[in-house]
């Protein structure tokens, strides 16, 4: 089990000497943190979406290798990383912990930020810390193909990466709307090799009924789920890919939060506040679970802050209750902060964040006050991305221009107290690909979407009512 780390200032160099705080191969993390024993309270089980009774790993077996299923439900604080998964994340990991200092000067605050870069991994983002390891468990069981569903692409570009590098077979659909908006996605995966489809599909049942009603339809995160999953269940030698909300996807991602923990103790720091952008919910859960950990054994004592669209507001508007993961409702029923499985997002920039549904494991850490909640709209997200850019140097991809507008927020509020705070957060990867977002703020089209309560309304009248 991992150590906790120390913040000896005596040993430490002070945090004034660094701007980028790195970690040598040597001292990568070798193992994932499960947060679930450690909690005060476990979060309610999964049910079968038929009989609404707890699911056994039998009844996840049609869908993923029986490996990952058992890190679903593990109850081992600490993991292991095979050594074939921390081959390939040596071609980027660890990744480095930067202090933004001129963004701070720009800001003339007294708080420090840190963000952790996960945009320096091959496809662009964090998604690749979780792919590596699904295509290693999937191919170790003689799985010769995966499918899966993305949204602004990051996903599907780094399940193409990692099946790559086992020699798997990847089938992507991505949601309409973001397949239209960023074509180049597309050809990242297929350079990988994956074959990728407009969701809905006229490749499934699900989609072609979909596109009967709307042959314009814009998709979304749980119809996407639903064609993907349709397709893996036909074949025995097919298995489904998740990129975020289940357990096991969040404990790949807190590799990010245990090398943070490294990094900052190296420069003598602990965060004030910690704020992660938050759709599904790996990105969050893999940076701040590790500090969970170490705020619940008395070692620190960060806010720890959720942050998503105010389009898509799932913790913050949305109910606690069992839904469906997808939309045609084949997957288990989780309890989740959810805005309905049949909820249509507004085509906002943020792609990766427009997902029905929160993590069980954040929804369950939000629930019991572990973690707070923030919403913000887009215009406010992208005028802090421009700051950050042009301070930084980074274009961030528009998932984290929400973590950039809430630590812009916190620093602002140290100004106004005169106070110094420390505040972290993951910058989950760069915009490159997102760049017709960019050209619609700056060209001043971009609108702020408030998600009405009506609407809300409309999708949870479909929601299972399940007395659990």
């Amino acid at each position: 089990m991992q150590t906790s780390p120390t913040n000896d200032a005596k040993e430490a160099p002070m945090a004034a000497d660094y701007s980028k705080i790195l970690l040598d191969e040597s001292e990568m993390p070798t193992q994932w943190y499960n947060v679930i024993p450690d909690l005060p309270t476990p979060p309610p089980p999964p049910l079968h979406p038929g009989t609404h009774e707890p699911i056994g790993p039998d009844d996840l077996a049609p869908l993923f290798p029986m490996a990952l299923i058992m890190q679903e439900v593990s109850t081992d604080s600490c993991i292991d990383i095979p050594g074939g998964v921390l081959d390939v994340y040596k071609l980027w990991r660890p990744s480095p912990l930067f202090r933004a200092r001129r963004l701070e000067e720009l800001l003339d605050t007294p708080a420090r930020i840190y963000y952790k870069y996960e945009g320096v991994s091959p496809a662009g983002s964090h998604k690749p810390n979780t792919s590596v390891p699904q295509a290693f468990y999937n191919h170790q069981e003689g799985i010769t193909k995966l499918t899966t569903e993305t949204g602004a692409g990051q996903w599907g570009s780094s399940l193409a990466f990692a099946t790559a590098q086992y020699g798997i077979e990847c089938e992507v659909w991505q949601v309409a709307a973001s397949y239209r908006a960023k074509p180049y996605r597309k050809t990242m995966m297929e350079i990988w090799g994956a074959t990728v489809h407009p969701s809905p599909s006229d490749k499934t049942d699900f989609g072609r009924q979909l596109l009967a009603q709307d042959p314009d339809h814009p998709g979304s995160l749980g119809i996407a789920i639903s064609e993907a999953v349709a397709m893996a269940v036909e074949d025995p030698t097919t298995r489904y890919a998740l990129g975020s909300v289940l357990n096991h996807v969040l404990l790949h991602q807190t590799i990010i939060g245990e090398e943070a923990l490294l990094q900052l103790a190296k420069v003598g720091e602990q965060p004030d506040v910690l704020v992660g952008c938050t759709g599904g919910g790996s990105n969050f859960g893999g940076l701040s679970f590790p500090f969970l950990r170490e705020k619940l054994k008395g070692n620190m004592n960060p806010t720890i802050r959720c942050v998503e669209p105010a389009a898509c507001p799932s913790l913050s508007k949305g109910e606690y209750r069992y839904d469906f993961g997808d939309t045609a409702g084949m997957t288990p029923l989780v309890k989740m902060h959810t805005l309905g499985h049949n909820f249509i997002p507004d085509p906002i920039h943020a792609g990766g964040l427009r997902y029905h549904g929160m993590s069980p494991l954040v929804s369950h850490l939000y629930e019991t006050g572990l973690v707070e909640a923030e919403a913000i709209g887009q215009t406010e997200c992208f005028t802090g991305a421009l700051q950050f850019a042009r301070t930084e140097g980074i274009v961030p991809a528009p998932e984290p221009t929400h973590a950039i507008a809430a630590a812009i927020r916190e620093a602002n509020r140290a100004k106004e107290a005169g106070e110094e705070r420390v505040i972290l957060t993951a910058l989950c990867g760069h915009g490159h690909l997102d760049l017709a977002a960019y050209e619609s703020f700056l060209s001043g089209e971009m609108v702020d979407y408030d998600l009405s309560d009506d609407a809300i309304a409309e999708a949870m009248a479909q929601v299972p009512v399940i007395d659990a």
